[in-house]
């Protein structure tokens, strides 16, 4: 039963709920493993006791200490994401790669339009063009060069293997304590397929690392200390950033392993799960043609004629975009399920007692859609967060980081949050603009939009999005 998928024991999680409440343990053998369900206890433990809910289980392949998300909690964990966020994820870095975003998405628009010409405006199936966009964007401030389609490709499906392979036995990471000789002998197909794309993701990754860190040192040895990428004089890449990362308990660099992993951990993060929430967006709009009018009405009044793209700047003044990106993170959670967490005191959530070392689960998926927060949450209705306070600006405010309570958690909460939320935003703000903006998008021609889920290592859309795609100019 552990070979299948976390997805195939949602109904089995929501019947146990159902019956025996917001806290339930399972046992296997002499060990357990705990789920909550309830957003306020999940938001107690998160965010009010974050540091007690801040470490991680040993994982069951050992990769733990090799990339931020899986690292236990301590001064490794803290430096490396510390790095990420000062040093490529503050606002002024991410400014600065403006650039390659928007060269990305004229390759989007460009590459859809020609398939949609030379097609004789037959239905286009989108999704591989948002991932080859997507990470072209992301490859480029990962490694501060722009890569041939066919490589940045190649990355894309050997990232989409080591993930459906993991997403196979998703269930065994809610449970995070499998003797080896079991784990080799239930998932050892499972481990191969991975330990195989990780083998050529570092024989792709290497040279590319390597390339970085000789210029670093050419640099340095002329007395230049500013590691620039080398087709641009924008900002560093990532990889730069992580070459001169010391690790303060360990007073070394990072190995290739670690380069590697965490160099994939930011492509995974930025490309795979932004491309499912975008594609679930524009079946939205395909399917409900009066939002999509009402955004280009929108993007309109602010671009206003001639423009042919959507620019950064403009997006602050667009809150109907806003607020169709936030639905689109409520109705359709990436995840539905955090990581789990270890325990590192006792502590008492909500009259339930905590042990300590506890392996903890938090089934997030769902509260997007509780009918107690939100009115027909079944329904995609950008409207319900017009609703929320208003910025100066006129811009919605709404507290996506669940600082204040859990109302949705597509970028989990607490201590352990994506980091990368504010990036994640602007990339879907910008892509689905600029989307709407060029195209009027079309059902096919007597069919429905197809929006069966089926969750793998991420929700997706069984059968992937086809449209017919309208130029608007």
């Amino acid at each position: 039963m552990f070979r299948k998928s976390f997805n195939d024991f949602m109904p089995i999680f929501r019947y146990l709920h159902a019956k025996f409440g917001p806290i339930i343990t399972l046992r296997f053998g002499s060990k357990s493993a705990i789920f909550i369900s309830d957003r306020f206890i999940a938001h107690q433990a998160l965010v009010k006791e974050g540091a007690l809910f801040s470490d991680r289980a040993p994982s069951f392949d050992g990769t733990n200490q090799r990339q931020i998300s899986t690292a236990f909690y301590g001064e490794k964990w803290k430096s490396l994401r510390r790095n990420l966020t000062i040093e490529i994820l503050q606002l002024s870095r991410m400014k600065s790669y403006s650039l390659p975003r928007k060269w990305a998405i004229e390759l989007l628009l460009r590459n859809l339009k020609l398939q949609s010409i030379n097609s004789g405006h037959q239905p286009v199936r989108v999704l591989e063009h948002f991932k080859l966009s997507m990470f072209s964007a992301l490859v480029f401030m990962c490694f501060g060069k722009k890569l041939e389609d066919n490589t940045i490709m190649e990355i894309s499906d050997i990232i989409h293997r080591l993930m459906s392979s993991f997403g196979k036995v998703s269930m065994i990471y809610m449970i995070s304590f499998w003797p080896k000789i079991l784990t080799k002998f239930l998932f050892g197909r499972f481990l191969e397929e991975v330990f195989r794309a990780g083998q050529r993701q570092r024989e792709m990754f290497l040279p590319i690392i390597e390339e970085r860190r000789k210029l670093k040192e050419e640099r340095s040895r002329n007395g230049d200390k500013d590691h620039q990428v080398i087709e641009s004089d924008i900002v560093p890449a990532y990889v730069d950033t992580l070459l001169d990362i010391k690790l303060p308990e360990e007073n070394r660099s990072l190995n290739d392993d670690e380069l590697v992993n965490l160099s994939s951990e930011f492509l995974i993060g930025g490309t795979h799960f932004i491309t499912s929430t975008l594609q679930w967006i524009m079946a939205s709009l395909v399917k409900n043609p009066h939002i999509q009018e009402k955004l280009f009405n929108e993007i309109k009044g602010v671009v206003g004629k001639g423009e042919e793209m959507v620019k950064e700047d403009d997006l602050p003044r667009m809150p109907y975009l806003k607020a169709v990106i936030l639905e689109g993170l409520r109705r359709y959670p990436v995840a539905s399920f955090l990581l789990p967490r270890k325990v590192t005191e006792d502590v008492v959530l909500n009259g339930y007692k905590i042990p300590k070392n506890g392996i903890v689960n938090f089934l997030t998926g769902d509260i997007g859609k509780d009918p107690e927060v939100w009115e027909d949450p079944l329904a995609f209705k950008p409207e319900r967060f017009l609703m929320s306070d208003e910025n100066e600006n006129g811009g919605i405010m709404f507290d996506i980081k669940g600082n204040r309570e859990l109302k949705m958690v597509p970028f989990g909460a607490g201590r352990r949050s994506c980091p990368g939320y504010a990036l994640a935003l602007v990339l879907l703000e910008l892509y689905v603009a600029n989307l709407v903006w060029s195209f009027e998008w079309q059902p096919v021609d007597g069919q429905e939009v197809d929006m069966e889920e089926i969750q793998e290592y991420a929700l997706t859309m069984k059968n992937p999005l086809k449209a017919k795609l309208v130029p608007r100019f």
